[in-house]
């Protein structure tokens, strides 16, 4: 339906989940794809080679985008491989770890969630922006937890994802002039490592049953409506959150 052909992505996170799926619907579209991950090489070597598989083009770099100098290396494999001018930056990197009240939790865990969800965001837009050109689109992950807090011991994470959501916002009214667009997605509960992880299935079944549509989301899905902000369908969308989650919160 919509064609990145001729465009240069990056992916932070991109080798699972919904990582995985904007990956590869990125590079059906026509995109060349860079796909970061940063601990798990097999999954990464998974997306890849499905990829691939599909006629698509794209390369695999490890980097933590918590870190200055693995966002800069990310961006040097990604221009050496396809050339200067970078089109598209989504950036899905980032984790909960944990389930911390406040009275556990200590200023590590803190500094760890905010770093790998909303100091990634800013590392790798700092980096990639002189890369890009008019037409260029950055998609960030805020959450529905940025709305309306998270669930129990999500605190640290529901701020970072918060700050995602603002950053957007005023990186909109930077580069808007510049002709790039930068919008988030806000998923609800969708199924992922992150749910299978982090949240108990009784919650999981309560959710969904309350939810409209009756039921969680899908990482395709989720990969779907990024492909559709990268693209040039999406020309006059900027500063957006676009919230996806069956209809459980509405902005």
């Amino acid at each position: 339906m919509y064609t990145l052909k001729g465009k240069v992505a990056i992916v932070t996170g991109g080798a699972r989940d919904i990582g995985r799926q904007v990956s590869l619907k990125l590079a059906a579209a026509g995109a060349k794809v860079c796909v970061n991950y940063f601990e798990n090489e097999e999954a990464g070597k998974e997306t890849l080679a499905a990829i691939k598989a599909a006629n698509g083009e794209a390369i695999l770099v490890q980097g933590d985008v918590s870190k200055s100098a693995d966002v800069k290396k990310i961006v040097e494999e990604c221009t050496k491989a396809f050339g200067n001018t970078i089109h598209i930056v989504v950036n899905v990197a980032g984790g909960l770890f944990g389930r911390k009240p406040l009275a556990d939790l200590d200023e590590e865990f803190w500094d760890r969630v905010i770093d790998v969800n909303l100091k990634s965001v800013y590392l790798t837009s700092r980096a990639v922006v002189p890369h890009m050109t008019e037409g260029g689109a950055i998609v960030n992950f805020s959450s529905q937890a940025a709305r309306d807090g998270g669930g129990g011991g999500a605190l640290a994470y529901a701020t970072s994802k918060g700050g995602v959501l603002t950053m957007t916002r005023g990186l909109s009214k930077e580069l808007g002039p510049k002709g790039i667009r930068v919008n988030c997605v806000s998923p609800g509960m969708i199924n992922t490592t992150f749910h299978n992880t982090f949240t108990k299935q009784e919650i999981r079944t309560n959710v969904a049953a309350a939810t409209p549509l009756r039921r969680e989301g899908e990482a395709g899905e989720v990969g779907d409506l990024v492909l559709y902000l990268v693209s040039d369908a999406a020309s006059f969308i900027n500063g957006e959150s676009v919230e996806i989650n069956g209809g459980t919160y509405f902005s």
